[in-house]
C-alpha cells in the first residue's frame, strides 16, 4: 500500500469555530495529520507527495464559481481593510443565503458581486475559516485524494489519501463542518472515469451529507454512511434513512443512522447492512471515506467505538476485495487517531 500527501496541507491553520454561540479554539489542527504520518511510518507505508494537477480534479464534481471564490477569498477579504474597518482574523460569514428560486440540487452563481454576501453564500457555517495559506491545503488535499485514486487506477489493490482538510461535509457549491472541497467525491469521479461504476463508504462519526449531495441524482455512484443519529447531531438537516436518492439515483443513497452511544456491536451491525447493499449493487472501485470521531474519547464523539471496530474496518474493506482509495475525514483526539489508523490498516493488510 502507499499513501499520499503533501506537506502544503500542514499551512491550514484556522483559529476558531462556532460552537454553542461561542468561539472555540479550532478542532482541525495540523498535529492530527502530523500524527496520522506517524503511524503510517511506523507500519512501513511509503508516504509520496502528490503530482501538481491544478483545479481540473476539483472542478469535476465542484461548480467553478465555488472554487473562484475559495481561491480569492482571502485577497479579497484583505482588499476590505480601510479606516473604520477591520476584517477579522479570517474570511467567515456573518449572514446566509436566502433558498435559492425554485430549489434543487444545484445553485448558480451567488448573484452579488459583494464578498460579504458570497461568504454567506459560500460558507454553510463557522467551522469552515479561511485564512492566508487555506486555498493551498484544500488544493492540495483534494490532490492527494486524486493521487491516490490514480494509484488504484494504475493497479495498486488499495491507496491512502492522508487528506487535511476534510471533505465530505463540502457540497458542490458550499463549504460546511472544516471541509471545502470534497476528497471523496473527487477521488470518486477519478474512479469513475476508468471503472464505470464505483461506491463511496463513509464510515465517520458524522453524515457525509456533501458526498451524498454530490451523487444523489447519480445511478452509477453508491454513497452508503454510517453515522450518529443527526437528529441532535452535525449536519442535523440529512443522513436519515429515508434518503434514498433522486431521479436516476433513486436508491443509490443509503444512511444507516446509529443511535447516540452505539459501541462496536451496533456499529457491526451498520456494517454488515453496508456490505449487503454493496453486493449487491456491485461496484468496480470503493472509496472509503475513514473517521475516527467514532472513538469512545474524541472531544466531539457521541459514538462508543474502540480500536478494534477499525480493524474490523479494514478486514470488511479487504474481504470486499475491490480496488479501494481510503480517504480520510475526521477524528480531533490525536493521541487516538494513530493508533485508529494503525488498527485499521493491520485489517486491511490481515
Amino acid at each position: 500500500m502507499q499513501a499520499f500527501f503533501s506537506p502544503d496541507q500542514m499551512l491550514h491553520t484556522p483559529q476558531q469555530f462556532m460552537r454553542l454561540g461561542r468561539l472555540m479554539p479550532a478542532a482541525d489542527l495540523p498535529s492530527r495529520a502530523s500524527a496520522l504520518q506517524a503511524a503510517l511510518q511506523a507500519c512501513g507505508v511509503p508516504v509520496h507527495e502528490p503530482a501538481e494537477l491544478g483545479r481540473e480534479p476539483l472542478a469535476a464534481v465542484h461548480a467553478p464559481h465555488y472554487l473562484d471564490y475559495l481561491e480569492t477569498a482571502w485577497d479579497r477579504w484583505q482588499a476590505l481593510r480601510r479606516p473604520g474597518v477591520e476584517p477579522g482574523i479570517e474570511v467567515l460569514p456573518n449572514l446566509g443565503p436566502y433558498p435559492s428560486p425554485g430549489g434543487g440540487l444545484r445553485r448558480g452563481p451567488c448573484p452579488s458581486p459583494s464578498l460579504v454576501a458570497q461568504t454567506g453564500y459560500y460558507l454553510g457555517d463557522l467551522s469552515c475559516p479561511i485564512g492566508a495559506p487555506s486555498w493551498r491545503s484544500i488544493l492540495r488535499s483534494a490532490h492527494s485524494a486524486v493521487a491516490a485514486a490514480d494509484a488504484v487506477i494504475a493497479g495498486a489493490p488499495a491507496a491512502y489519501a492522508l487528506c487535511r482538510p476534510s471533505g465530505h461535509h463540502a457540497h458542490s457549491d458550499r463549504a460546511s463542518g472544516f471541509c471545502f472541497v470534497n476528497n471523496n467525491a473527487c477521488a470518486a469521479a477519478r474512479l469513475l472515469g476508468h471503472f464505470g461504476r464505483v461506491a463511496v463508504l463513509d464510515v465517520d462519526a458524522h453524515h457525509g451529507d456533501g458526498t451524498q449531495n454530490i451523487f444523489y441524482d447519480r445511478a452509477e455512484v453508491m454513497t452508503v454512511s454510517t453515522h450518529a443519529d443527526p437528529g441532535q447531531y452535525f449536519p442535523f438537516y440529512t443522513g436519515y434513512a429515508e434518503e434514498r436518492g433522486i431521479g436516476p439515483g433513486t436508491g443509490s443513497n443509503l444512511n444507516l443512522p446509529l443511535p447516540h452511544g452505539s459501541g462496536n456491536a451496533e456499529f457491526a451491525r451498520a456494517l454488515d447492512a453496508a456490505q449487503a447493499a454493496l453486493l449487491d449493487f456491485a461496484p468496480r472501485a470503493l472509496v472509503l471515506a475513514l473517521g475516527f470521531d467514532t472513538y469512545k474519547d474524541d472531544p466531539i464523539s457521541v459514538l462508543r467505538l474502540d480500536f478494534e471496530a477499525y480493524r474490523d474496518v479494514g478486514r470488511r474493506v479487504r474481504r470486499l476485495g475491490l480496488p479501494t482509495v481510503v480517504v480520510q475525514e475526521g477524528g480531533y483526539m490525536v493521541e487516538a487517531i494513530g493508533p485508529g489508523l494503525s488498527a485499521f490498516l493491520e485489517g486491511l493488510h490481515g
